[in-house]
């Protein structure tokens, strides 16, 4: 590996650490005189904590942007590099959004993020991942068994697509969410996991 590709390299896990770094949950809810999120619900500052303030625009807005700054983050490593500073700027997005240094390391879980950089680094993974997630809403009603089968299921299609390098990235990325993911995948073993119920909110 050249002197060249491995700066790329490295300019892109930089470029994605600081975007991917940026708590929007919580700038979103400070500026809407929220307070601090991390003293909210679970603590968390993804958009599933922002919605326990009872702001669904908020929250929204905190989903669209977290997967933005993953998907934003491979796209222009993709356009100023190659495919392999893509998936490294998209790794280190999610790094970014779980550990960011700004909030001393204690981010969030990384889902929204890490489906923004698959959907930006192999569109039909990426899709193929929202209708795992979507499906097993529907079927199951809980949302961490959802993205956590959705994201574990991505490093296969990727795979299957001809894509080994996309796979391996993707299977890194699963591994982390099943790691921040752990108090959830004990509450799911217990029963004490809270539902969701997509059905309701098709009906409205």
């Amino acid at each position: 590996m050249s002197e060249a590709i491995i700066l790329d390299l490295l300019a892109a896990a930089v470029f994605g650490y600081l975007l991917g770094s940026i708590p929007f949950g919580l700038v979103l809810t400070r500026m809407a005189g929220l307070g601090d999120l991390r003293q909210i619900g679970s603590g968390n500052i993804g958009a599933t904590n922002v919605l326990r303030t009872g702001r669904k625009g908020l929250a929204l807005a905190t989903l669209l942007l977290d997967s933005g700054k993953g998907a934003i983050a491979a796209l222009v490593a993709l356009g100023v590099c190659d495919y392999r500073s893509a998936l490294v700027a998209g790794l280190f997005a999610v790094l970014g959004h779980n550990f960011p240094v700004w909030l001393k390391m204690k981010g969030g879980k990384g889902v929204a993020t890490t489906l923004g950089v698959i959907l930006a680094t192999s569109p039909l993974t990426g899709l193929a991942a929202c209708l795992v997630w979507l499906g097993m809403a529907w079927k199951f009603h809980y949302s961490s068994l959802s993205a956590l089968v959705a994201l574990c299921v991505a490093p296969f299609v990727a795979l299957a697509l001809g894509h080994p390098s996309h796979a391996v990235v993707f299977g890194i990325l699963a591994i982390l969410s099943l790691v921040r993911h752990s108090a959830n995948i004990k509450r799911l073993l217990a029963g004490t996991e809270p539902r969701i119920d997509l059905s309701k909110k098709f009906k409205k």
